[in-house]
């Protein structure tokens, strides 16, 4: 079955950075267009940004464009976020998402907490 397992959440500070990892398994990992999504606490989902199947093409949200990355390595069936100066309002749970990301799998989210 699909599993997604997101990893590399944690507390930090304003301006500082976070790599979030997300391994997948029991899917054909490089077929698919992947997803990073967050939830702040009392909000919607949001979507953060996706790469094409073969990571040729990146898109973000514009409130993390120029601060994050994403990429994915396909021989490791693996998706990244790079969270570079993060900011407050970055506090969310993180989750990577198989396209269609309202409906498709999801991990069961890492925890990201940016305070002072």
């Amino acid at each position: 079955q699909v599993q997604l397992v997101e990893s590399g959440g944690g507390l930090v500070q304003p301006g500082g950075s976070l790599r979030l990892s997300c391994a997948a398994s029991g899917f054909t990992f490089s077929n698919y267009l992947m997803n990073w999504v967050r939830q702040a606490p009392g909000k919607g989902l949001e979507w953060v940004s996706d790469i094409s199947s073969g990571g040729g093409t990146r898109r973000y949200a514009d409130s993390v464009k120029g601060r994050f990355t994403i990429s994915r390595d396909n021989a490791k069936n693996t998706l990244y976020l790079q969270m570079n100066s993060l900011k407050l309002e970055d506090t969310a749970v993180y989750y990577c998402a198989r396209a269609p990301y309202v409906s498709g799998p999801k991990g069961q989210g890492t925890q990201v907490t940016v305070s002072s």
